[in-house]
């Protein structure tokens, strides 16, 4: 087993055909906007292109694909829907809104089996049916170097379903709350937090006060520096990052809106181990997720 990375050299990504914000993840999702441009679906597709184009400039492995359906408006946010591990396993996740089940793809597993080193593939899609729901890497945001699971409880990530995947992975879970200045319940981990190898970025003003000194000892614990993001940062999709490796070290991909938002002083310390690579996508943004939520990491070794 070779050493474990927390930041993954490929990605999968789905470009859309038909993009639109889709309504029915409008209740629970604060992020998200009534996209009323004309153009959105043509907007949303450049955008794509153009992010793939500056990821493999970078040195990052995409897989691309298409997705030429009309009824898949969430189709660009594929680390919702399956996970991949150092391990072997691959697993498929419990979508919380029902048109989202129809992103499930035989052909994307099927070239991950084919090119990487996949031992098992776990469909946990069935417990949607019984009311319990967890949404891949957007519900569990992962720290693979210390084989932890951070994880915002809410209506699209059930407690009991954290538990059993993360038994299954020999990660142990961090169950904790978060909350907007509404008191919505944050709809999915990782537009509060993103883990990289040295540092996290977080808001803990959005946790409860008796919850934050336990996620700033995991923190300590791991080695992590902590870059504390306000709430109008997260609004700005600041914690929807992820750190990839490129062919010159690592990088943290994140939109061109969470680059803006982000302080001078939190830019300097990114960089000391990551290079900032920003993504222009708002059209995709108006959907209510980011970067983070475009990519899902190929953790897998190569065939």
């Amino acid at each position: 087993m070779s050493e474990v990375n927390q930041a993954p050299r490929a990605v999968v990504m789905v470009r859309p055909h038909h993009f639109t914000s889709n309504p029915h993840t409008m209740l629970d999702n604060a992020f998200q906007s009534e996209c009323l441009a004309q153009n959105q679906s043509e907007q949303a597709f450049k955008e794509v292109t153009n992010a793939v184009q500056i990821l493999k400039n970078e040195g990052v492995t995409v897989h691309l694909f298409e997705d030429e359906q009309t009824h898949t408006p969430d189709s660009v946010f594929p680390n919702n829907w399956f996970s991949t591990h150092q391990s072997g396993q691959l697993i498929i996740y419990p979508m919380f809104v029902e048109n989202r089940r129809l992103e499930y793809r035989k052909d994307i597993i099927d070239f991950l089996t084919d090119h990487y080193k996949v031992s098992s593939v776990t469909d946990y899609s069935y417990l949607s049916k019984k009311n319990s729901f967890l949404e891949g890497t957007g519900s569990l945001v992962i720290d693979h170097q210390n084989k932890l699971a951070y994880a915002v409880e809410s209506k699209r990530t059930t407690k009991s379903v954290v538990n059993t995947i993360c038994e299954q992975l020999k990660l142990s879970p961090i169950v904790f709350n978060a909350y907007d200045e509404q008191g919505t319940a944050v709809y999915h981990t990782n537009v509060l937090m993103c883990i990289a190898t040295k540092f996290v970025m977080i808001s803990l003003n959005m946790v409860p006060i008796n919850q934050r000194a336990q996620l700033a000892k995991h923190f300590l614990k791991s080695h992590h520096q902590v870059i504390d993001l306000t709430l109008e940062q997260i609004n700005n999709f600041c914690g929807n990052a992820i750190e990839l490796q490129g062919k010159n070290g690592r990088i943290l991909a994140l939109s061109q809106t969470a680059f803006n938002a982000l302080t001078p002083e939190q830019i300097i310390v990114i960089q000391k181990t990551a290079k900032l690579v920003p993504l222009p996508i708002p059209t995709i943004e108006s959907a209510g997720g980011s970067v983070r939520c475009m990519i899902a990491g190929v953790h897998l070794q190569n065939k």
